[in-house]
């Protein structure tokens, strides 16, 4: 059973409204569950697509141009020349084989993103069991198998965050934080949008957004109306 305070912001929302983008964003302070954490603001977009079939996965990357509150911290597995840019691009921690070496015979993670070289993914591969189910593995899809490293630690130090459709035809990414106040908000969610709908599959037919429900970490969820987005 919901709790009293939820109870309390749930009662702030229209639930059969779709809110433009800058009530809801402006709406969102008032929702929120907690005084004194910064909570996080997520965005749940259900799409008209079927994850079943590999021509209507939609996968990709977005870096939010207020970044998303947190810090990312960026491991680099590449050979010693372009480990070397990637520690100058700001990566944590960058070398080749004894990282992979480090994850697999120590079970360490001090990380939070990994990009990889293209001849290193031979070693990567070792890991790949235990990278993938953790959200970790490098997808060239995504852009973080590449040979561009400085470019990608960049982009994640900057507020790169990768999306997946899951199985019911959902997409979650975080948008920030409720300190960041309506127009960054606004502004990180309008370039996520605009990324995925740039991603619509040729072979996805009908409506391909169905919906857009914006929430803070404890707080209830708020319909937004895809038509505001200000999606170029």
């Amino acid at each position: 059973m919901a709790g009293k305070k939820y109870r309390a912001a749930a009662a702030k929302i229209d639930r059969n409204r779709r809110y433009p983008l800058s009530e809801a964003v402006a709406l969102l302070p008032e929702v929120t569950i907690s005084a004194k954490s910064d909570e996080t603001v997520d965005v749940a977009v259900r799409l008209g697509v079927n994850p079943k079939h590999a021509d209507q996965m939609v996968r990709g990357a977005v870096v939010l141009p207020h970044g998303t509150g947190k810090s990312k911290r960026v491991l680099c597995l590449a050979r010693p020349d372009k480990a070397k840019e990637a520690l100058a691009a700001g990566a944590d921690y960058a070398g080749g084989e004894e990282y992979v070496n480090k994850i697999k015979d120590e079970n360490w993670f001090e990380f939070d993103a990994v990009v990889a070289t293209p001849d290193m993914m031979g070693q990567v591969g070792k890991i790949g069991r235990v990278l993938g189910p953790r959200g970790l593995m490098p997808n060239p899809k995504v852009g973080t198998v590449t040979m561009d490293v400085a470019k990608a630690v960049g982009e994640l130090k900057a507020g790169r965050v990768e999306f997946r459709v899951e199985k019911a035809g959902i997409v979650h990414s975080v948008i920030g934080k409720k300190s960041f106040g309506p127009e960054k908000l606004a502004a990180n969610l309008s370039s996520f949008m605009d990324i995925l709908i740039k991603m619509k599959p040729s072979t996805a037919k009908g409506n391909y957004v169905k919906s857009i429900t914006i929430s803070s970490t404890y707080g209830p969820g708020i319909k937004v109306d895809p038509a505001t987005c200000d999606i170029k």
